[in-house]
């Protein structure tokens, strides 16, 4: 069992009062709670946080598989079959092999992680997911002391996914974490958001979330796990190496070629919300600075 983590976000850095207490009637309790308790009635949004509601975080997605706009995933993420679902877990691992997505939510502990999301783009949103620690996952199948890296894998379905029928990318969608990364309490595989079932725009069933790092990093809808010893190739550093790299952690210091990332624009505020400073490691930085520690992050970005 990895290390937990304590949520200092909560209810009220998410939403509004009415989505706030509805949200209080779905959850019901049945979530292992991180960060709900002691929170009062007439919660509202914490100043200087945009609240995000169900429908930000359903409705304005990049999940180029479906297109390339923000809406095309909502549209047509639909196609997506999602049941039966099966993840392969591949390399140096202990045991390797084909895990049916229900085998491993029957292993699982899922809890509630309310986290910032900062997109590369320059626009960020607060999320609160339900997921495992990917860290449990990873040692139900056993890493070898020789893996260093952990590989990902997005769906590749032509027949469910039109974006696909566009060269965007190399497909299918590959992403990376150095191990240690992979293995620290803030990742987690995401199952649902607002307690319900992660809909297919936001990476049914399962998906990757690493809060300190720009959301393209937090792969979508993973059907494969590999670990190994060598640098996994991810795709947008393939894309574009000069602009993305392997780590792409949140930065204000470090720009990207052709726009700064020393501020955000919080979705749910309208076009004309005023931006807001973005963190170092994107307010996580007390929990991962340590990862990096004599690393040249100018170079390694």
């Amino acid at each position: 069992m990895a290390n937990r983590w304590i949520n200092r976000l909560t209810d009220r850095d998410v939403t509004d009062e009415a989505q706030y207490l509805n949200r209080r009637q779905i959850m019901g309790g049945a979530v292992a709670g991180i960060g709900l308790a002691g929170l009062g009635q007439g919660a509202v949004a914490q100043e200087g946080l945009t609240p995000n509601a169900y429908e930000d975080i359903t409705e304005y997605n990049n999940y180029y598989e479906f297109g390339t706009d923000k809406g095309d995933p909502a549209k047509y993420a639909a196609a997506l079959t999602t049941a039966p679902w099966t993840v392969t877990i591949a390399g140096m691992v202990d045991k390797p092999g084909d895990y049916a997505f229900e085998d491993i939510m029957k292993a699982m502990t899922v809890e509630e992680r309310i986290y910032r999301l900062r997109c590369v783009e320059a626009w960020s949103m607060v999320v609160p997911w339900n997921g495992f620690e990917l860290a449990d996952l990873l040692n139900m199948a056993g890493v070898q002391s020789s893996a260093k890296y952990v590989a990902f894998e997005t769906a590749y379905r032509p027949e469910e996914m039109p974006g696909v029928r566009f060269p965007v990318l190399d497909w299918p969608y590959v992403e990376g974490l150095r191990l240690d990364e992979a293995m620290h309490p803030l990742t987690i595989m995401a199952t649902g958001i607002y307690g319900k079932d992660i809909p297919n725009q936001n990476g049914a069933p399962l998906r990757l979330v690493v809060p300190w790092k720009y959301g393209y990093k937090s792969i979508k809808s993973v059907v494969r796990i590999t670990l190994t010893d060598k640098q996994p190739p991810t795709s947008w550093n393939k894309a574009a190496p000069r602009e993305y790299g392997f780590y792409s952690n949140v930065n204000p210091e470090v720009s990207h070629p052709r726009w700064s990332q020393a501020d955000e624009r919080p979705i749910g505020g309208g076009l004309f919300a005023r931006r807001k400073p973005t963190l170092m490691f994107n307010g996580y930085e007390e929990e991962v600075a340590g990862l990096y520690e004599g690393m040249d992050l100018t170079a390694n970005f």
